[in-house]
Formats: C-alpha cells, sequence, structure tokens
C-alpha cells in the first residue's frame, strides 16, 4: 500500500522525492531524500536523529503534504505511558448514555454494560488514531524524551500495526501509517527501535545549504543577507555556547531581521533582535562579548 502511495505522488527515485519536498520548501540533501525513500519503499520507520532545530519534525510536515496524508503528532515526554498514546474511555459521555437509558426503563443489565464499552465511546489517541487513519503520518516526536518502558512498547506497536483493546478485541492498520520518529539525542535511544528503522543522521547545513534554504523559506530575503545570517550562524555552531543555533532559529532570527527592516546584518539589528536567535542569557552575553555577530 506504501508502493502505491508513493507511486502516486511520482516518488520513483530519491530525486523525485527531493523534489516533492522541495516543492513544499523542504531541502532536502541526497543522503536525507535516500532514507526518507527507502522507508517509504521498505515500509519501515524513518528514525531522524540530530540536534534541536536542524528540521526533523518539519520533515515529517513537509512529508504528509507531499503524500496527501493527515500528520499526527505524538510528543514524548517524561512519564508518557501507554493510556495516553493509544486511547481513553469518554467517562462522560458513558455516564449520560448510562443516565439516558436508566430513565429509558433500560432493564438488561448486561447488554447495557456492553453498550458503554463501544467504540463510539473510545477516545483515539495519537498512536490508535495513526492506525485507523488511512493514509496517514505518524509523528513521534522527541522519543528520547520518553521512558525505556514506553519506547519497549511503542517497539511492539510498531511491529505489528496493531492495538489490543479489551473491550473491543484487536485494532489493525490496513494501511500501516508511514512513520517518522526523531530523537535529539538527550538519551540513547535503545537498538532495538533503531534497528526496525531506516536511520538517519541530520547535520547542520552547510554554508551554501542553509543560504538555499533561507532564500528558499523566505523569498523577501536577499542573497546578501541570506550569506551574511549563515556566515554568522555556521561560526556560533562552532563556539562554545549552551544551545547553538538550529536551521529554525535561523530562519526565526532572519525574519525578525527582515521585521526590522534590515536588508544587511546591521550590527544594531543583530544585536535588537538576538532572542530570536539565542534562547540562553549566557549565550547571548558571549556572543554580544565576543563579537561573533560580525559577518566579514
Amino acid at each position: 500500500m506504501l508502493r502505491a502511495t508513493t507511486t502516486a505522488t511520482g516518488v520513483e527515485s530519491p530525486a523525485g522525492l527531493a523534489r516533492l519536498l522541495d516543492a513544499h520548501a523542504y531541502l532536502a540533501d541526497d543522503g536525507l531524500a535516500t532514507a526518507c525513500f527507502l522507508a517509504l519503499r521498505m515500509r519501515r520507520p524513518l528514525f531522524l536523529e540530530g540536534e534541536a532545530g536542524v528540521g526533523k519534525t518539519e520533515l515529517a510536515k513537509c512529508l504528509a503534504a507531499v503524500l496527501g496524508a493527515p500528520l499526527i503528532r505524538l510528543q514524548c515526554y517524561e512519564g508518557l505511558d501507554a493510556a495516553h498514546a493509544l486511547y481513553d474511555w469518554d467517562f462522560a459521555r458513558q455516564l449520560l448514555h448510562l443516565k439516558a437509558a436508566e430513565a429509558a426503563g433500560a432493564a438488561d443489565a448486561a447488554r447495557l454494560e456492553g453498550e458503554l464499552y463501544d467504540r463510539r465511546f473510545l477516545i483515539a489517541r495519537p498512536l490508535l488514531a495513526a492506525l485507523e487513519t488511512q493514509p496517514s503520518v505518524l509523528l513521534v516526536d522527541e522519543i528520547d524524551r520518553g521512558d525505556d518502558e514506553f519506547e519497549a512498547f511503542l517497539l511492539e506497536t510498531l511491529s505489528d500495526y496493531a492495538i489490543s483493546v479489551p473491550e473491543l478485541g484487536t485494532i489493525r492498520a490496513q494501511t500501516p501509517p508511514v512513520v517518522v520518529v526523531t530523537s535529539n539525542r538527550t538519551r540513547e535511544v535503545h537498538d532495538a527501535l533503531k534497528r526496525r528503522c531506516i536511520y538517519h543522521w541530520l547535520e547542520h547545513p552547510s554554508f551554501d545549504r542553509e543560504v538555499a534554504i533561507l532564500l528558499r523559506r523566505l523569498p523577501h530575503c536577499g542573497q546578501n543577507l541570506a550569506a551574511q545570517v549563515a556566515t554568522v550562524a555556521g561560526r556560533l555552531r562552532s563556539a562554545d555556547l549552551v544551545k547553538p543555533p538550529g536551521i529554525a532559529e535561523t530562519l526565526d532570527w532572519t525574519e525578525a531581521l527582515l521585521t526590522l527592516g534590515a536588508r544587511d546584518l546591521d550590527p544594531d539589528l543583530a544585536a535588537a533582535s538576538l532572542g530570536a536567535l539565542l534562547k540562553h542569557r549566557e549565550d547571548q552575553a558571549s556572543v554580544l562579548r565576543d563579537g561573533l555577530l560580525r559577518h566579514g
């Protein structure tokens, strides 16, 4: 089914997928386009790892747009468990149904109890929603923020693309969702999960690619400003900062500069808009002290 989906959208090669992503303003290099293409054709989850802000989540959004499928996002966090990721029962609606049945004089207790666990009272959380929606793109975002137990549960779910609901039975995906798993590598993700996936590490973009991204995403940005911003961004990534800027922050900073009327990287405007680029007070102070905003 995934093969039919990719063929229908004209994706016959990594280069073809890269062109389709480009049409949605995402510039994928050869390595990323190939990993994404293989994940689609081999029906395997795509595991994207890299520092925050390098475009992992954005790729999932653009991939959903390319495939014409809804994006269903599961944001991971410490303490996330199966109940929050799978499904929940709508207790309020169940109670209303129970009261309505009692008011109508329903006497069959067993039948009434069975009605309370009908599919209409089941609230689908992201994993169940992705299995029931065809086609769909499931984004499991920042899996490294979740617990080991949830990681093991996710592995089991992705192995069969099926979920067991005790009251209803097994719900299985007719068409498995396209799955994108991301990690900022705040901790190591277990090899068992990675083995099921096509793995790709996203680097910060090269100077030329970052300039191309800025020009593609911000049409009002001139070549000169884009080159100056990319120069500063590259310098900051090699500096000793708490959180070096990713492409997401570079885009925000460039947009802030354009909003302030900049056509070149004016030092005063660069300093005034630094909050769009750096999110730690120590980093801002270090950059201003060491004169790292110069573009020459």
